[in-house]
């Protein structure tokens, strides 16, 4: 009786440690600007991954990330997104931004479509432009 019950309590135990595949998915890239310029300590980089499909509704933010620069240009960056909010037929676009104090500095001017579906280049090549 006091195998059964070790082999029924190392059984759960094995269980519980069993981790659940994650419901994350991630689309990961990098930033850069053409300027040969070094950005300020005081740079925020913003990346988000919208749903566009609809053109005369709001977009559907997926995934943002937002935060301090550190380093110089290529930035990386990595959106964490629910793959159960991509949808078949939906289209998908990426934009970019580094702002200093409140103030835009660069941008995305052209769109970045992906599918994410995989078959994304990686990493992505998200181009600013200068907004001055």
């Amino acid at each position: 009786m006091k195998n059964l019950a070790l082999i029924l309590l190392t059984s759960l135990l094995g269980a519980c440690s069993i981790s659940q595949p994650s419901s994350q998915a991630s689309l990961d890239g990098e930033v850069f600007y053409l300027q040969r310029i070094a950005l300020p300590p005081t740079a925020i980089l913003n990346v988000s991954l919208h749903d566009v499909s609809k053109a005369d509704a709001a977009v559907v933010v997926l995934a943002r990330q937002s935060g301090p620069i550190k380093g110089q240009v290529p930035l990386p960056f990595s959106l964490e997104y629910d793959p159960k909010h991509v949808q078949p037929g939906h289209r998908y676009s990426v934009s970019a931004r580094i702002e200093v104090e409140g103030k835009l500095l660069f941008i995305t001017t052209a769109q970045y479509v992906v599918q994410l579906d995989g078959q994304d280049q990686k990493p992505l090549r998200i181009r600013l432009d200068s907004v001055q």
